[in-house]
């Protein structure tokens, strides 16, 4: 089965991609190829969310060693609980596709009800309140943390890895990983793919052999809370070095300047109901050149789902740029997040499952 799932899932790249042209494995030269392979040796498929990427090979390096030290890596925390954060952060960004990926993948992982009731945004009717609580944590942004302090790397490293996964996705990939297909043949598809993720999610890799993608880098003040276990300490501090350069290369000073005041705000996370006055108004101040950059910049880390095709062809410029341009808003966004969802260094937050 492992081979007839690379295969396939090889083929839907192409289909799934908007904006930017797919590297397949067969084209792909080092040292995107070395992603490739061990993305395939370790997650069983080339996941579109991974492989649309390509154009940056240090962006690439740095979202898989991510999700693969977070996600992946056996831990204190279980697969399926850390599923759950991942479904519950994709429906806080509205990112329908990595709902039904994370919605199949805990329906293979969970018995019962709840993992429907997860995907279907009904956190209030999950029946296990410690997966209820750990739902509405991730889905929320707030709230104290219902788990022990020990699980902290895993369950924030989780979820900035989708608040990351997210907001590309929504700019980079379709709305669904299903094919269009009539409603009882539907329910036959979603069965197959929980089955399917049931098997990967049950796939044990050992810690930090990711690490070698990427070159060693100092923790950013912002990322303490990874600290407790290396591996996803140093998986978050080489991704976010390679992210970090990637938007030197392609997102002017200007624009990273006033996307970081922004996402400096508190309320960042709500955008305003009149988003493209308010767009406009954020990026009036930049020389006429910058603010094209700047409105997908923007758009990608406080609503991504609002990305246009015409926001990405006003600012167009190669793959690469656009990629690293976008990645790097993404994750800006995406620490800022994490950052206001864990306890800060020197505080303390009481733990342990709530209703």
């Amino acid at each position: 089965m492992g081979r007839l799932l690379r295969t396939a899932t090889r083929r839907v790249v192409p289909a799934h991609l908007r904006f930017v042209r797919p590297i397949p494995p067969g084209a792909a030269a080092e040292p995107v190829a070395r992603v490739y392979r061990q993305v395939e040796a370790d997650f069983g498929m080339l996941a579109p969310p991974l492989a649309l990427h390509a154009a940056a090979p240090d962006v690439l390096a740095a979202c898989w060693s991510i999700l693969r030290e977070t996600l992946l890596v056996p831990g204190l925390a279980g697969r399926a609980d850390k599923e759950a954060v991942a479904a519950a952060v994709s429906l806080a960004n509205r990112c329908p596709y990595c709902v039904d990926v994370h919605g199949a993948a805990l329906t293979g992982l969970l018995a019962g009800p709840d993992a429907a009731r997860i995907a279907a945004d009904g956190t209030d009717e999950i029946s296990d309140p410690g997966l209820r609580a750990l739902v509405r944590w991730a889905r929320t942004g707030r709230g104290p943390e219902p788990f022990p302090a020990e699980q902290r790397p895993e369950f924030a490293g989780v979820a900035l890895t989708f608040h990351y996964i997210n907001r590309m996705v929504n700019v980079f990939l379709r709305d669904s990983p299903l094919p269009s297909v009539p409603q009882p043949a539907e329910r036959v598809l979603r069965r197959t793919a929980a089955s399917v993720m049931r098997r990967l999610g049950r796939v044990q890799v050992a810690p930090g052999e990711s690490l070698g993608l990427l070159c060693p880098a100092a923790p950013p003040a912002d990322t303490g809370w990874a600290a407790p276990v290396p591996h996803i300490a140093e998986a978050v501090h080489r991704g976010a070095a390679a992210i970090a350069a990637a938007g030197e290369r392609s997102v002017p000073a200007g624009v990273r300047a006033l996307v970081e005041t922004r996402l400096d705000d508190p309320d960042s996370g709500t955008p305003p109901v009149d988003f493209p006055g308010w767009l406009e108004g954020a990026v009036q101040p930049l020389p006429a050149q910058d603010r094209p950059a700047a409105r997908l910049a923007l758009t990608t880390a406080v609503a991504s789902y609002r990305v246009t095709p015409e926001l990405v062809a006003e600012c167009r410029a190669d793959d690469a740029q656009l990629i690293e341009l976008t990645s790097w808003a993404a994750f800006s966004a995406a620490r800022r997040t994490v950052g206001r969802l864990v306890p800060q260094e020197g505080t303390r937050k009481d733990v342990g499952p709530s209703a």
